[in-house]
């Protein structure tokens, strides 16, 4: 498949630029160099993923009668990975440098080399050894790092972090950081079903945090080893898959377009029999089109009956479900529509990132969706030493407060204010001058038209309500 030629080459510089500047996203442990690839969320940042977390809450748990929460622990009993297939398949090809020691995902950097060289993508996940190795040497690839072209064979590491419970570091207190939340709901499925009395079809939600030891390729969050999950499993009987598969796929679709992303960078594409996980029979990705290339935003896959299957026969534990109209009992099977956090809140601001010229000056705004924004309004007094209008305008910041996400600035010019709140994506702006004191109205920009209109102070709630809900 031809590549479409990215039309913003540096965009992701200065997003990155952008992001650090106005409290998005900082280099983690920065002070101390850094840590490769991890991300700490500033003030912006934790607003932006919590407006995420919670729309995603609402709309797959809230508004549905057939979901319901869970919130597992991160460590679990080791026989969890075991009869899940982790500790045995959870694993990925990787390549060292002999010149500089650096490691690499040898697939990962094949599908890159490939597409810089022939103009097409190709996903080498789970193709045979020689085959890829074949690939290595018939592409010249050289090292990203030094350059040299002296490669190991390829050879396997388990994506899982390893640490111990307790005071005593043997095999007897080996546990480790999930790679995925969909265990903590598989294990408490027994759990779901007694304490609800809930029928088929039916699904358990979980929004937590997951770890995984793979090398990554960088392009800011797009893959880190510590992200967070938004997962589904949902329940049901093996002959309804295909019916709720269709259902689900359209459901995806629908609910990352509300957060405001383009249709045109969003496909689905489907695994190759060689990318399939040891639990999937058939596995989709949601990709968007980042700067870099098409990446999966989500995934969603058959999982047959494989997980409650497993867990029944490691534990002894009864898994089956007992059908309360005809009485037998059967093993459901589970379709996995998973979301992650990190990857939509990147795509957001990519499809958000805007630059234009306004009376000879650049203008840098971001065009998020006003329930993506992490500030919806922004509350200025005109002049900051005017304590009648700085008076008023803490009042309305106030009562607005009780309902919207608003931020008080009184800080440089009126200029300088509304720039700085169009590079964050702040929605609207209230302006309190001199008529304010006089006609009890206020301006309020609109960020995307920069158009303005006077509003009664009693009438903004209204407003707003109306423009931003």
């Amino acid at each position: 498949m031809k590549e479409e030629k990215n039309t913003q080459p540096k965009i992701m510089e200065k997003l990155v630029s952008l992001a650090k500047r106005r409290g998005f996203i900082f280099p983690g442990s920065e002070i101390y160099g850094g840590l490769a690839n991890t991300w700490d969320y500033g003030p912006l940042g934790v607003e932006l993923k919590n407006n995420i977390k919670n729309n995603w809450w609402d709309h797959f748990v809230h508004r549905r009668d057939d979901i319901y929460g869970v919130d597992a622990a991160i460590l679990m009993n080791t026989k969890v990975w075991d009869a899940s297939g982790h500790l045995d398949k959870f694993s990925d090809p990787m390549i060292d440098c002999r010149d500089c020691k650096e490691r690499f995902a040898a697939d990962k950097l094949v599908d890159r080399v490939y597409k810089e060289q022939k103009g097409e993508e190709i996903v080498s996940t789970g193709w045979p050894d020689e085959k890829i190795q074949n690939l290595i040497e018939e592409l010249k690839i050289k090292c990203p790092n030094c350059k040299n072209s002296d490669w190991t064979p390829i050879r396997y590491f388990n994506l899982m972090f390893k640490t111990y419970q307790g005071v005593i570091e043997d095999e007897s207190t080996i546990v480790y950081l999930r790679p995925e939340t969909a265990q903590g709901i598989f294990v408490n499925f027994r759990n779901v079903l007694n304490s609800t009395r809930v029928r088929l079809p039916f699904g358990i939600a979980q929004i937590g945090k997951a770890f995984r030891n793979e090398i990554t390729p960088g392009n800011f969050t797009y893959r880190t080893r510590e992200f967070e999950q938004m997962e589904i499993e949902y329940f049901l009987r093996k002959e309804d898959v295909e019916k709720q598969f269709k259902e689900w796929k359209k459901e995806m679709t629908n609910w990352i377009l509300s957060l405001g992303l383009k249709k045109k960078n969003l496909r689905w594409r489907q695994h190759e029999d060689s990318e399939l996980s040891h639990y999937s029979t058939k596995t989709f990705d949601l990709e968007y089109r980042f700067p870099f290339g098409w990446g999966e935003l989500f995934g969603f896959a058959y999982r047959t009956d494989f997980d409650l299957k497993n867990h029944m026969e490691y534990s002894g534990k009864d898994m089956r479900y007992t059908d309360p109209e005809k009485g037998n009992k059967f093993i459901p099977h589970v379709i996995e529509p998973s979301f992650g956090v990190e990857r939509p809140l990147l795509a957001i601001l990519i499809d958000a990132y805007c630059e234009e010229e306004v009376r000879g000056e650049k203008r840098v705004v971001l065009r998020l969706s006003p329930k993506m924004a992490p500030i919806k309004i922004a509350v200025f007094p005109l002049v900051r030493t005017d304590s009648a209008l700085a008076k008023i305008a803490r009042e309305i910041f106030k009562n607005l407060g009780q309902k919207f996400v608003c931020k008080y600035d009184a800080l440089g010019s009126i200029g300088r204010r509304y720039r700085r709140h169009d590079e964050v994506g702040t929605p609207f702006a209230i302006t309190c001058d001199s008529d304010t004191i006089k006609d009890n109205t206020v301006t309020v920009r609109d960020r995307d038209t920069m158009e303005q209109e006077r509003v009664n102070i009693e009438d903004l709630e209204g407003y707003f309500v109306s423009n931003l809900l």
